[in-house]
């Protein structure tokens, strides 16, 4: 996709909608949430892929913010599959609801995902995780903030006492393979945390709260706006290649660290 660059208040300006489409999508889900009785509507990829009228309803309010402020930016969503390009040269690619199967069953930590992009990847992105009320953010040109405050990322190099976070794919086989990556690597770290939603794995490691997040099968969605936030927190961020069973996936770590990670799981 061509691109052009934003920065200074034009960047400011786009992590402001993300904000708001964020908190705006967020809130929305916050009271379905609490009112319960949330049905699925569809599986996906498998029958533990789940989408309900939240991931739905979510997706479409923050279409049409966005649509109504920026008319000639592309979109790229989770539920709505393949993205329109826009003639902006700038994209927002969104998860309207991250970790779906959390909020179906009332487990508390889910989140909304909002980046945009330009051809040379994220500018600006926000995730607002409304059960906590706890709001991240970055832009390519600034620093990673929560609730309006720089944080900073882990710069442990031991791979001994890292906390890391992963998830894991809906397809058996996959996990199957996963399974061998967890057998390796658990004996060789602190600890290994799975809670299911990608993008608050990579701004929890943004914001120094994990060492190191790897996870394969993730989506754009999943991590436009998280990768950013670990790049400007100074952390390596490595694409995991194909492997025989394993897709395309992705690590988050402190130099140093994520080299012994890649020997481990890369």
């Amino acid at each position: 996709m061509a691109g052009r660059p934003a920065s200074g208040p034009d960047a400011a300006e786009l992590l402001a909608l993300a904000v708001e489409a964020a908190r705006t999508a967020g809130e929305m889900l916050r009271e379905r949430f609490q009112r319960g009785a949330e049905r699925t509507l569809a599986t996906k990829t498998t029958p533990t892929d789940l989408v309900s009228e939240a991931d739905l309803t979510s997706e479409r309010a923050i279409r049409k913010l966005l649509a109504e402020r920026r008319p000639d930016d592309g979109f790229l969503g989770e539920e709505s599959g393949e993205g329109e390009a826009g003639a902006s040269g700038l994209r927002w690619v969104v998860d309207p609801l991250d970790a779906t199967v959390n909020f179906l069953f009332a487990i508390p930590h889910w989140c909304v995902s909002v980046a945009v992009e330009d051809g040379q990847g994220a500018l600006a992105g926000a995730i607002f995780d409304p059960m906590r009320e706890e709001l991240f953010c970055a832009r390519r040109d600034g620093p990673v903030e929560l609730d309006g405050r720089a944080v900073s990322a882990s710069s442990c190099e031991d791979l001994a006492t890292a906390m890391v976070a992963t998830g894991f794919a809906y397809g058996a086989d996959v996990r199957a393979e996963q399974a061998k990556v967890i057998e390796r690597l658990l004996p060789r770290v602190r600890d290994v945390r799975r809670f299911g939603s990608a993008a608050l794995d990579l701004a929890w490691t943004a914001a120094g709260r994990y060492d190191a997040y790897f996870e394969r099968t993730v989506k754009p969605w999943d991590i436009a706006a998280g990768r950013l936030m670990c790049e400007r927190a100074g952390l390596a961020v490595h694409e995991l290649p194909d492997r025989p069973g394993l897709p395309w996936g992705v690590l988050a770590a402190p130099r140093g660290l994520d080299r012994a990670l890649l020997e481990l799981v890369g």
